[in-house]
């Protein structure tokens, strides 16, 4: 754990060992003076970590191999060998093997931060399909970090320039309109809001929520959910305070001033937001896991198979991740040690006139 004369640690999952998780990871160390910013803890193989720095034909790595997260050391690079002789890599092909793999090296980060030994953790992409198991019956990171640790977990993509966040995940398009509903609104509203204070220091935030249908209704002329459950989430969360606006017609929404305007976007459902998302800030996204105890961040793509092991890869999202996370903890630090040392107001006792 972080201490003053300490650097943060931050846990690297490597995801699917035959995407690209192994080389966006590597080039991103790459930069000489990344060290100077954190320690990294890959919870991996050196061996596949080596093989990928020769198909990029740069020595300048030296990865120090360890058998536990404990044993880590500033200043190097720091692998938590998993797997002694670790499988063949087979580039672009998802095997039940470096599905295998992808779970056991998520488990293993996050018990390290959820333990103290690593301060943050940052995800390389998994196969959501071949990561599945008896351990491992979840839909994505972000439900599984949930159930190990202990939260409800808000998908939150983020930039400099934007943020957007859902009401629903990773579930059937068909699905959506019966998961919208007043109580799920409000409760993602307000993880947004407190997310935006606490994580990324903005004082009073201003939300923009998105409708459901088509030109948010049309009155209702093409849905009625606006009218009847979204709006009034709305009128009810400003009541209490919160600069929260909407709906707005998710088709035209998207523009420069809007996007200026607000600290964040709500959308309805998956695609309505990380469509435009990843459109207007693919290369800087980061998904960053809000409201949970810990912090996790990881790129904004996927395993990308059809480039694995051509040494093309962009680590830009990656590298991205990982500041995000570290700039995150020392919000989360900071705002913490804001709040738990406010002054508490005590009663004075005029005393009376002596007569």
């Amino acid at each position: 754990m972080t201490t003053p004369d300490k650097k943060i640690r931050v846990a690297i999952s490597v995801g699917d060992a035959n995407g690209i998780g192994y080389e966006i990871i590597v080039k991103t160390l790459l930069d000489k003076n990344i060290l100077d910013f954190f320690t990294p803890v890959i919870f991996g193989s050196t061996k596949h970590l080596s093989q990928y720095k020769d198909l990029l034909n740069d020595n300048s790595l030296q990865f120090f191999g360890i058998n536990s997260a404990e044993q880590a050391v500033d200043r190097k690079i720091n692998v938590v060998n998993l797997w002694k002789e670790p499988a063949k890599l087979e580039f672009g092909n998802p095997t039940e093997t470096s599905g295998k793999y992808a779970y056991e090296s998520l488990k293993a980060a996050a018990e390290s931060v959820q333990n103290g030994v690593c301060d943050v953790l940052v995800t390389a992409p998994i196969n959501k399909k071949n990561i599945q198991s008896e351990n491992f019956n979840f839909p994505g990171h972000t439900e599984y970090l949930g159930e190990v640790w202990k939260g409800k977990p808000l998908m939150f993509l983020v930039t400099e320039m934007l943020k957007v966040s859902l009401v629903t995940q990773h579930i059937p398009l068909k699905d959506v309109a019966q998961k919208i509903n007043k109580e799920n609104i409000t409760e993602k509203v307000e993880a947004l809001h407190q997310s935006l204070k606490v994580d990324f220091g903005v004082r009073k935030p201003k939300i923009a929520v998105l409708g459901l249908n088509p030109h948010s209704g049309d009155n209702g002329l093409l849905g009625s959910e606006e009218q009847e459950i979204i709006m009034p989430a709305i009128q009810s969360l400003y009541e209490k305070g919160m600069l929260v606006f909407g709906p707005y017609a998710a088709d035209s929404f998207f523009t420069s001033s809007n996007i200026e305007t607000f600290d964040a976007v709500l959308g309805m459902y998956h695609d309505q937001a990380l469509i435009p998302f990843k459109t207007l800030c693919f290369e800087e996204g980061v998904n960053y896991t809000a409201s949970l105890p810990f912090v996790r961040t990881s790129p904004d793509h996927g395993t990308a198979y059809d480039i694995a092991g051509k040494g093309i890869a962009d680590e830009t999202s990656f590298k991205e991740a990982v500041f995000t996370a570290i700039e995150i903890f020392k919000n989360r630090t900071e705002y913490a040690e804001l709040t738990q040392n406010v002054l508490k107001t005590r009663e004075i006792k005029l005393e009376r006139e002596s007569r």
